[in-house]
Parts: structure tokens; C-alpha cells; sequence
């Protein structure tokens, strides 16, 4: 394992082996040491010929720039400048298009459907085996739209059926607003807002506002 050194950035860590398979360039964007590491190790032991690994999306996105684009990104969901998914169109054109996939250790099949309708090759939990996370990589590189079939039949806890409406209403009571402000930002009625916290607390099994926006963070459904 080599490790490069930066004056301006952390350091950025590549792992290099003669590939057993095609050549394959791979980066992992995670604030997490160990995820990070474990993962590059895995590609490493299938034979991927170099696997970088980055803390933050802003590393991501130079790295990308610096050194071109990737077979495959994987994207952690919650790492910093992330932003929900608004740091995967950014890492999308970045890496010119090519695969860019979301990794999330607690996300819901909601956010799973929401990721890979908004441009992901895929979403990949951290929970799988190394042996299938390297076929995942593999399936997504290729081109091919990735999310694990058990994971998808999960039930959601009535979640998956948030319309992005309601979605960013949530967004709105995970911030602390009340629904005169959320009202204000989504220009609509303030009695509407009412009907859609009404709605939102029905689906999440929520007692009230307040229960409901900590589910959503607990889910990371916002």
C-alpha cells in the first residue's frame, strides 16, 4: 500500500496490485477509516487493478480532476459535502458520466429508489459480504443499475411511498421549522403543510411532528 501526500489535501491512499481481471480503476469516497480501507482491501483481493480512497466529496471531486475518470465511484451517502444526494449529480459530471454509486451503512429502500432515479449506477449497503460487494463493483462498472434484491423487498415502514413533496416536508421538520416557514419555502398554503405533517405522521408510525423528524434521521430519510 502507497500513500500520497499532499501539501493541500489529507492524504490520499492507493492501492495497486497486478489485476487478475480487466484493468479497473475504482474510487472509494468515505469519512469512515476502516470502511474505506476494508473495501479498497476487498477489490484489491479480486484483483482491481488501482483503488483510491478519499474522505470527503470535495476530495472526490479533485481527484477525479486531477487524475480523470473512474471505472466506478462509490459515494458514501453521509460523508461531509454529500448533502443528501445532492453531491451525486456533481460526482456524475465529474467523473464524465461514467458510474457513480451510493454506499450507505443505515439508508432506506426509499432513499435507495430516490438515489438511483436521480442518476446512481446503484446503491450498495456496507452491511453485504466482501464477495458481493466485488460483484456489485463489477456489475456497475459494467454499465449495469445495481441494488440488492433483498434489501429491495424490504418493507419500509411505509416509507417508500413519500411523494418528494412530502419528502420535503420532513426535510422542513428535521430542520426545526415551523409549518408557517416550511409553508414559505415551498410557496403552498400553510393549512396544506398541516395535511402533509397530518400524512407524514400516519406513515412513519409517528406520535407527532417531533417523533416524526427523529425517525427520518434515525432512516436517514432526509
Amino acid at each position: 500500500m502507497q500513500t500520497i501526500q499532499s501539501s493541500r489535501q489529507p492524504p490520499l491512499t492507493v492501492v495497486s496490485e497486478v489485476p487478475r481481471l480487466a484493468a479497473m480503476r475504482v474510487l472509494i469516497a468515505d469519512d469512515h477509516d476502516l470502511v474505506r480501507e476494508a473495501l479498497a482491501a476487498f477489490l484489491k483481493t479480486e484483483g482491481v487493478i488501482e483503488v483510491l480512497t478519499v474522505p470527503t466529496l470535495d476530495e472526490a471531486l479533485r481527484v477525479a480532476d486531477e487524475s480523470g475518470s473512474f471505472d466506478l465511484v462509490l459515494l458514501d451517502y453521509n460523508m461531509p459535502g454529500m448533502n443528501g444526494l445532492d453531491g451525486l449529480p456533481r460526482m456524475i459530471a465529474a467523473n464524465d458520466r461514467r458510474p457513480v454509486a451510493i454506499l450507505s451503512g443505515t439508508a432506506s429502500r426509499a432513499l435507495a429508489e430516490q438515489a438511483i432515479q436521480a442518476g446512481a449506477a446503484g446503491f450498495v449497503p456496507k452491511t453485504m459480504s466482501s464477495r458481493s460487494m466485488v460483484s456489485a463493483v463489477r456489475f456497475m462498472a459494467a454499465g449495469e443499475i445495481y441494488a440488492p434484491y433483498s434489501f429491495m423487498q424490504k418493507a419500509d415502514n411505509g416509507t417508500g411511498t413519500l411523494s418528494q413533496r412530502e419528502t420535503d416536508v420532513l426535510r422542513g421538520l428535521c430542520e426545526g421549522k415551523s409549518n408557517k416557514e416550511i409553508a414559505r419555502d415551498l410557496d403552498l398554503q400553510e393549512v396544506t403543510i398541516k395535511l402533509h405533517v397530518k400524512t407524514l405522521s400516519r406513515k412513519l408510525n409517528a406520535r407527532n411532528r417531533t417523533h416524526a423528524a427523529m425517525i427520518a434521521r434515525e432512516m436517514n430519510l432526509i
